[in-house]
């Protein structure tokens, strides 16, 4: 190992390797800031350049970019309540609430020393663990993805307020049922498109989640005008947007979240398919019940846990996910899968054999993982409170701009009017659903959930001949399901439990 480390540190601290892996981090943030725009988008965009370079340097700049977009998706997240990515719009719940408190410093510096935590812990696990947890993740079923999944969906309970579990779990189904419109890709069926050929592929997630939190806030501010009152209270705010100073008791508060965070958001990202928006999710879930009642009900208003959660964990899930990749050769996300097509485009097969065969590369990636966070932190802080400043803008700009944004980020990616009609739909629907006080959020973790939930029960079905019993046979899944079903009623038992010892004390009282 020790060897290895040196191999990278001398492969990865080259002038040039150094030089891409600062360009790939300034790219990489500069586009997860823009919404509509992610990982995904940013490495596609690298390619022709990385097509040109040796392959150590190639992989490193699209590492570089990767965590990079990663690590400034959180900006809009934040500052306008637009979640580009999927695994930012955990960050956008108490990220843009503390934003409207006139925190916006004070939220994208947590967030900056919550990636950079959940970057690095992430980085020196995949370093001491990778073999062992590649080994892991292959003894990972079908069955055991679809207990994962369901696992995931018991977050739902973390973003209903006091006696909105219901209308969670209802805005789950919703986002269930969205996943599945589209044509179905085991069978090539039709499935709830209505004859439109613009709905074959399905509803696209940017689509969705530009609607409902950005368009739909952009809404909600023109039908709720703010008052005098409001007014004067946002001017004298704006002048704290800047500052970047975190409590002693906020850092407190944040270590013990940012060790848990960090090692559950690796281990999701190790495991092929689950990726950063789960672990974000998983987090933040975690962290509100374990937050206790009183912070608990901090959750959504501005809480520096729900902050910290899940962007330590998008950012150690998205090291994670370079396990399978490296070790396995099997891509763990979107993003990966074109890093992995790069690799084989160099004419390196991903593998067990890789730090055997091609040391160089297996190393520089994990050392640049390093010096990138370092980089991020670096390039990030000194510009927090001029990124800020954008919320000083008075919201009869601000408000056309995030509309703009949104409806050009979503037509960019498909260049297609119909989304755009589909994006308004889905907007006023949204603006209708908070009114009625529905949280959305959850419509989002069924939606992202959902088609992954579908293809591996079906998997787990066709392997067990159409049968159910997969789900007490396997001891990882019927573990992994007990767990799910403990996080989903305990927190809703637990004020019967209260009330009953409450009456049990005044019966013996009373006795």
């Amino acid at each position: 190992m020790l060897e290895g480390i040196l191999i990278g540190l001398t492969t990865a601290l080259t002038p040039m390797n150094l030089a891409f892996v600062v360009a790939g981090c300034l790219v990489g943030t500069f586009i997860g800031m823009l919404p509509g725009l992610g990982p995904m988008s940013a490495i596609a965009l690298m390619i022709p350049v990385a097509a040109g370079l040796d392959p150590a340097a190639g992989i490193i700049l699209m590492a570089a970019v990767y965590y990079g977009a990663i690590f400034g998706g959180s900006t809009s997240s934040i500052l306008i309540n637009a979640p580009g990515v999927a695994s930012t719009v955990a960050t956008s719940f108490d990220g843009y609430p503390m934003a409207k408190q006139g925190k916006a410093g004070k939220a994208l510096a947590i967030a900056a020393y919550s990636s950079f935590s959940g970057g690095v812990i992430g980085a020196i696990l995949l370093l001491v663990a990778a073999p062992f947890l590649a080994s892991v993740s292959l003894s990972f079923h079908s069955t055991d993805y679809f207990a994962l999944m369901v696992l995931g969906l018991t977050a739902v309970a973390a973003f209903a307020g006091q006696g909105n579990v219901l209308k969670a779990m209802l805005m789950t189904v919703v986002g269930l049922m969205l996943s599945t419109v589209g044509t179905d890709q085991t069978q090539g069926i039709q499935r709830f498109t209505l004859g439109m050929i613009d709905l074959l592929d399905g509803v696209s997630f940017l689509l969705l989640v530009m609607a409902t939190f950005a368009l739909s806030e952009a809404l909600m501010a023109i039908l709720k005008p703010k008052d005098d009152e409001s007014r004067l209270k946002e001017k004298e705010a704006s002048a704290n947007l800047g500052s970047m100073k975190v409590s002693k008791e906020e850092v407190k508060e944040m270590v013990p979240v940012i060790s848990r965070s960090s090692v559950m958001g690796f281990l999701i990202g190790v495991l092929p398919g689950a990726g950063a928006t789960i672990a974000s999710f998983l987090a933040y879930g975690t962290e509100q019940r374990l937050a206790g009642p009183e912070k608990g009900k901090l959750f959504g208003k501005g809480s520096v846990r729900g902050l910290s959660a899940p962007e330590t964990a998008n950012n150690a899930a998205a090291t994670g996910s370079f396990v399978p990749l490296l070790t396995l050769g099997i891509p763990g996300s979107g993003t990966t899968a074109i890093m992995l097509g790069a690799l084989i485009g160099y004419g390196i097969q991903p593998g067990p054999r890789l730090y055997i065969d091609q040391p160089e590369v297996f190393w520089a990636v994990i050392v640049s993982m390093w010096i990138g966070n370092i980089i991020l932190l670096v390039l990030n802080l000194p510009l927090i409170p001029y990124i800020a400043k954008v919320l000083a803008i008075p919201s009869r700009f601000l408000l056309p701009l995030i509309l703009f944004f949104s409806l050009i980020g979503v037509y960019f990616v498909s260049f297609n009017t119909f989304d755009i009609q589909l994006m308004i739909i889905f907007a006023v629907a949204a603006v209708v659903l908070r009114l009625l006080d529905f949280p959305l959020a959850p419509m989002i973790l069924g939606f992202i959930l959902g088609g992954m939930m579908e293809e591996n029960l079906r998997r787990a079905l066709l392997i067990n001949n159409d049968s159910w019993s997969f789900l007490w046979e396997r001891e990882l899944t019927l573990s992994i399901l007990v767990i799910a079903a403990l996080t989903l009623f305990v927190p809703m038992l637990m004020p019967l439990y209260s009330k009953w010892r409450k009456n049990a004390d005044r019966a013996g009282e009373g006795g």
